[in-house]
């Protein structure tokens, strides 16, 4: 479903990219962790459109997504959340959600304004899908509240039912767990792999939460300094000399 190919990027003459390439299969999760620093972010920023690499390629179900837009990538159904939480934070719960719905709305400006039938059978049905997701989330209760008055771990919730309403084919995951408890951090690992297996989902994680990472990847690469050092299944990642010395270092140092 996805192809990352050779992808090297540079940030004031510092390589944060170095040649580096996975493929992610359709409805599989695939995780990316390293060290802070690694990349793992800028590979989500490249797919998502947010940053141009120097060189390489990135294809989605086959298509090139270099060059595209951002809300292009949304369009053809990539949708991420991100490592610091991206809410409009004096909107309400229910109306961020629906923010992700307008890729999908094909009312236009003039038909909005005139308030024709079929753009009012269209509104109608965008906030059932956006309250749709905010129950199946747990954020039903507080769908008419500001979305900066939510803690943090519901305003991630939250950011991940804004992508889901724009019913992404690839959900790309910018540390999820970051700043959750352990119980919390449970029944987050729940939620993504039911919301694979409900929806088809591929999901693109990147996470430092080793538990969660394990727990639910099928696939795992391992990034340092920019570049892959590692790839294959969650038990042989953990125990892989490259990778523990990356997180650990050597016995040298």
């Amino acid at each position: 479903m996805l192809s990352v190919e050779d992808l090297s990027i540079s940030f004031g003459g510092l390589a944060a990219l170095r040649g580096v390439s996975v493929e992610v299969a359709e409805r599989e999760i695939f995780a990316l962790i390293g060290p802070n620093g690694a990349g793992k972010s800028t590979v989500f920023n490249i797919i998502t459109g947010l940053e141009r690499p120097a060189s390489g390629r990135v294809r989605f179900l086959g298509q090139d997504l270099l060059g595209l837009a951002p809300h292009a990538i949304a369009r053809r159904g990539v949708a991420r959340t991100f490592q610091n939480t991206e809410v409009f934070r004096r909107l309400s719960v229910l109306d961020n959600v629906l923010v992700g719905r307008h890729g999908h709305l094909r009312g236009g400006a003039l038909r909005g304004a005139l308030g024709t039938a079929s753009v009012r059978r269209e509104e109608a049905a965008a906030r059932e899908t956006a309250r749709a997701l905010l129950d199946r989330l747990g954020l039903a209760a507080v769908a008419g509240v500001p979305a900066e008055s939510l803690p943090l771990g519901l305003q991630k919730r939250l950011e991940l039912a804004r992508a889901l309403c724009a019913e992404p084919r690839l959900l790309l995951l910018d540390e999820p767990a970051g700043g959750l408890n352990p119980t919390e951090t449970q029944a987050l690992m729940q939620l993504i792999v039911g919301l694979r297996e409900e929806r088809g989902l591929t999901i693109l994680v990147v996470e430092h939460d080793m538990e969660l990472v394990m727990g639910i990847s099928d696939r795992i690469a391992v990034l340092d300094d920019g570049r892959k050092i590692a790839e294959g299944k969650p038990r042989g990642i953990a125990t892989d000399p490259a990778v523990v010395e990356a997180y650990l270092g050597s016995a040298e140092d």
